[in-house]
């Protein structure tokens, strides 16, 4: 029998590929904060990148980094690394985070802490499955309840609607181009500022932009006219580059675009403007087409929600507020203090 002999191969190159290097960004940027805390030689950086290179949009990736880097930071400063960690540290981490302010000075909504818990089971889920750990330390914690029928945004009247629009129409072309594509196609702020200025498409009669959703989901939006004239206002000549830049010419980014929208709400006197969020515009998306009579099921697609209850979440609470009873009784107590002989 002819014996086998194994020819020369690639395998044996000591020029060998890094796979990290087909990590996105974001992962990769993780791997080496915690390379830079805990060594070359501890497999956090790699389980902890591997994990966030799975995550199939850049908006989960983003978000998954913060609350990592979050929870990684509070079991170093307990002495416990993070592999380490048990179901009581986890506890302790989720007292924490519904004491800790945000930046408006108030403890993070519900939502907020349950995604970050729900972030930090994910990555354990992926670190047993690699044996680095035998079980998630998450599981078993407490999660805040969550209203599914509450929406924490804050809405608008249509009148501040109006003078935000207008506001950031006179204040300069970029800016009136992002609040109306963010008020008439209903995105999210980081589907917008993901896109490149050559990603301006046509599609039967329809201009439209390519937006990923979460979970990686695709889909055309199209740009009504009054989107459009004043997105092709702001780009002018411009064909290449991200569609929308500073004026050094990088792409935006989302803190930038909140700051700027605050000072815009300031400026037209809105009341919550030193709250309000680019969602706050995909709010009045949905709850004015609800208001206009388009039906839900129009309206829950053009949003992208895979539930209808998500959608009429942010109807119900404007009609809570609009239908609330505390109107009528204020009234007739008004009207009971009102001094005898004084009339309207």
């Amino acid at each position: 029998m002819t014996a086998l002999v194994p020819r020369p191969s690639a395998e044996l190159s000591t020029d060998r590929h890094d796979p990290r290097d087909d990590w996105p960004d974001e992962a990769r940027q993780l791997a080496d904060h915690l390379t830079d805390v805990y060594g070359d030689r501890d497999p956090l950086p790699t389980i902890a990148g591997g994990w966030i290179a799975r995550q199939k949009s850049r908006h989960t990736r983003r978000a998954y980094v913060r609350t990592f880097r979050a929870w990684e930071e509070y079991a170093r400063s307990t002495g416990i690394h993070p592999l380490q960690a048990k179901l009581p540290l986890a506890d302790a981490y989720a007292k924490h985070l519904a004491k800790t302010l945000t930046r408006n000075g108030r403890p993070p909504a519900e939502t907020t802490q349950a995604q970050a818990l729900a972030a930090a089971g994910s990555f354990y889920t992926y670190a047993a499955r690699l044996g680095a750990v035998d079980s998630d330390p998450f599981a078993g914690v407490n999660r805040p309840y969550v209203d599914p029928d509450y929406s924490p945004t804050e809405g608008m009247t249509e009148q501040e609607t109006m003078r935000l629009i207008e506001t950031a129409r006179g204040w300069a072309p970029r800016s009136n181009a992002l609040v109306t594509l963010l008020y008439l196609t209903g995105a999210r702020v980081d589907e917008l500022l993901s896109l490149n200025a050559n990603q301006l498409g046509y599609d039967r009669g329809h201009r439209t932009l390519p937006l990923t959703q979460k979970g990686g989901k695709k889909r055309p939006a199209p740009v009504p006219p009054l989107a459009l004239d004043a997105l092709l206002a702001y780009l002018g000549d411009r064909q290449d580059g991200p569609l929308f830049t500073t004026e050094a010419g990088r792409r935006w980014t989302q803190p930038e675009v909140w700051k700027h929208l605050r000072v815009l709400a300031r400026r037209a006197g809105i009341p919550q403007a030193a709250t309000i969020k680019p969602h706050t515009l995909r709010h009045q998306f949905i709850t004015d087409n609800l208001a206009n009579g388009v039906p839900l099921q129009d309206v829950q697609d053009a949003v992208s929600h895979s539930d209808p209850r998500t959608t009429q979440r942010y109807n119900r609470r404007r009609r809570q507020l609009d239908n609330h009873p505390a109107y009528a009784l204020a009234a007739r107590l008004a009207e009971r203090l009102r001094p005898e002989g004084e009339t309207e």
